[in-house]
């Protein structure tokens, strides 16, 4: 009798090893697909600068690249990456674009896939016409947002983001417009929290994107 109950705890003691094992498995690897939260020191290392307090909106009103009013109310329910542009742009422009399709593709089979989107605003309105513009985010991915509007509004807008933008001028047509290469990142609330600096890098910015949203949960 007492040897049965020997060998009886001992196999539940075995049991209870074999359990605490996998329970620490189990974390382990749930700890491998989590996003690492980042310190600040760390996020400013990867490019990303965020603000110790959300940043509001004054009201504005733009168009999107199908014609329907932009306004405040299109930046509520979604993080949104804003990249301030053109469509004339050379090199700067694309290139952020076919990164940030890169990195939008990415994130959409992932946990937080769902409510990003990622916005163009045109610094060349005269040039950039709502079809123009449509056509032009279009072909990095349908899912883009264009925005564009009169030169003063576009302005406003640009200026509560920080984003500076000036035309340099040119024979004619053949003009440039010198623009900032940051990206600016806008929460479901549609405060301004902060933004991703020029050159971007796609590693980094997939980490530090993760990192935020950890943060924000």
């Amino acid at each position: 009798m007492a040897q049965a109950q020997q060998k009886k705890g001992i196999v539940l003691t075995v049991v209870a090893i074999l359990a605490f094992i996998g329970l620490i498995i189990v974390m382990f690897i749930h700890g491998l697909y989590q996003p690492r939260v980042l310190t600040q020191s760390e996020l400013r290392n990867n490019g990303a600068f965020l603000f110790d307090k959300p940043r509001a909106f004054k009201d504005f009103s733009l168009i999107d690249d199908k014609g329907q009013p932009f306004t405040p109310e299109q930046l509520r329910g979604k993080w949104s990456m804003v990249f301030f542009g053109f469509t004339f742009c050379p090199d700067v422009c694309p290139t952020t674009l076919a990164l940030l399709n890169r990195f939008y593709d990415k994130q959409r089979g992932g946990e937080f896939g769902d409510d990003l989107q990622i916005i163009m605003v045109s610094v060349d309105p005269a040039r950039d016409s709502v079809e123009k513009l449509h056509t032009y985010v279009d072909y990095f991915n349908p899912d883009f947002i264009g925005v564009t509007g009169e030169f003063l509004k576009l302005h406003s807008f640009a200026t509560q983001l920080n984003i500076p933008f000036s035309k340099v001028p040119g024979g004619g047509e053949n003009y440039t417009v010198e623009h900032s290469g940051n990206v600016v990142l806008i929460n479901p609330q549609g405060h301004y929290v902060g933004f991703f600096k020029s050159p971007l890098d796609l590693s980094k910015l997939n980490i530090t994107y993760s990192s935020i949203r950890a943060i924000s949960h």
